[in-house]
This record gives structure tokens, sequence and C-alpha cells, in this order.
């Protein structure tokens, strides 16, 4: 049975930080959250930070968006989570598994989540980090494991055994979800929800195409392909010479 949008259990959520296209994508039923970081905010041309992020929970307060902290001192990072989530319910907090320096942040995630903080935990690239995220989050109101598959796949590191570990450890919890993280191709949204992974957060084109999902056979793709090329070898005027004889693609 081919995969198609309606059947995918894994949430949808949006990467990206443009404020117009998050509310765009907002009002699609099939998204059910955001996530931002800093590099998002600053393609994005954002410079008032809080000012940006107030906005956007007032234009989007029933869906989870997700804001990072900006210090990489842990003490100023605690301190802006604390500021972070105050700006709605819906908001999750970014903090990264480790600063610059390689320093654990798992201390401090466990920390504001018995405060009450609802916690992301990113750039989760070990199973290791992986574990000791999910073991920070298990006694708060409920937290996610960012798995950041895309960057590993990107150096040809193999991203299965993490993802799998980082869905058994979450789904051993009852507030713990996985999110796979830096995706880069639509194939990947089918590898999550295979995988059991809860949710997966994906750019705007990416998600876009998920509509097409089991419209098409393999054999009509390669139907497709073939006239594709037709047409634009017509289209360009291009020719050949067989037999002493120069032939346009049309004859």
């Amino acid at each position: 049975m081919a995969t198609t949008l309606a059947s995918l259990k894994v949430k949808l959520f949006t990467d990206g930080a443009d404020k117009a296209q998050i509310v765009e994508m907002a009002k699609q039923k099939h998204i059910a959250g955001f996530t931002t970081n800093p590099s998002l905010l600053k393609k994005a041309g954002v410079k008032d930070y809080e000012s940006y992020a107030r906005e956007l929970v007032a234009a989007v307060p029933d869906k989870h968006i997700s804001f990072e902290v900006i210090s990489d001192d842990i003490d100023q990072m605690i301190a802006e989570a604390r500021l972070i989530t105050a700006w709605g319910k819906n908001v999750y907090v970014k903090l990264p598994i480790i600063n610059t320096k390689g320093e654990m942040l798992t201390d401090a995630i466990r920390r504001l989540s018995g405060e009450g903080v609802k916690i992301n935990v990113t750039v989760v690239t070990t199973v290791e980090q992986a574990k000791k995220a999910t073991l920070a989050l298990s006694q708060g109101p409920g937290g996610i494991v960012s798995v950041f598959a895309g960057r590993l796949a990107d150096l040809g590191i193999d991203y299965v055994p993490l993802v799998e570990a980082a869905v058994k450890e979450a789904r051993a919890t009852k507030q713990v979800e996985v999110i796979w993280a830096s995706t880069r191709e639509v194939w990947n949204v089918i590898e999550a929800d295979r995988m059991g992974c809860h949710i997966i957060t994906a750019p705007a084109d990416i998600l876009k195409k998920l509509t097409a999902l089991g419209t098409k056979t393999a054999e009509e793709l390669s139907l497709d392909g073939v006239k594709a090329f037709r047409a634009d070898t017509l289209a360009a005027g291009l020719t050949l010479e067989t037999g002493g004889v120069r032939r346009t693609a049309a004859e």
C-alpha cells in the first residue's frame, strides 16, 4: 500500500523562521508545529528576537513553536530558558545537548524541566547524548529530543542506530518525544514515520511536496521523465547528423 499524506502517523513540523511562511503553513491542518533556530533567524533577518517571537506566538497561538536560547554560558542559558518559556503556553525552549566548550547541559535540562519548562533538546548526534537527554527530560512536563539525522547523513554517517535508540528510549517514557531533524528530502518523512519518530521537522518546500505522496506509480514516473526530456529536446531545437543527414528531433 502506497504511503499517503493521510496515512502518515508522524507529526509534521515546519522548520523555518520566515513569519509570513509560518503563518501560511499554520493554516494547513496537517502541520502540527514549528521549529526555529539562530541560523534560521539570521536567514530571516530577525533583529529583535523577543518582539519577533511574541508576534509569532500571537499569530500562531495553538501550535507548538520551539525557540532556542542564544547564549553559550550555561547559567545564562538557564535564565534565557525561563524568559522564553513565558512567551506562550505553546512554546518549547530549545537547549543544545552541549555548548561550544563541549559541556553537557543535562543538569540544566533536568533543572528547568523540574521547574515545568517544556524543553526541546537539540543537536543530538550520538546514542549517548540521546539517552542522557531523555533521562534528563523524563521527570518533567514533557520534552523532545531532536536527532540531527540529516547532518549525519551529509557526512556519510549511518543515522539509523541513533534514531532507533532515541525512539526506544523516548517510548519507554510517557512524556518524551523524538524529532527527526535536519531533514533533506521527502523520503526522510517516510523513514521517520516507519521508524516510529513522534515528529519530523522539515523546510516548507519539502512539506509542500507531501500532498503528492501515493499519487503516481514508479512506471508513471518513468513515462513522465521521458515525456519531459522529449518536450525539452523539442523546445531546445536540438539536432543530430546521422547518415549524412542532419535531422531535428521533431522529424
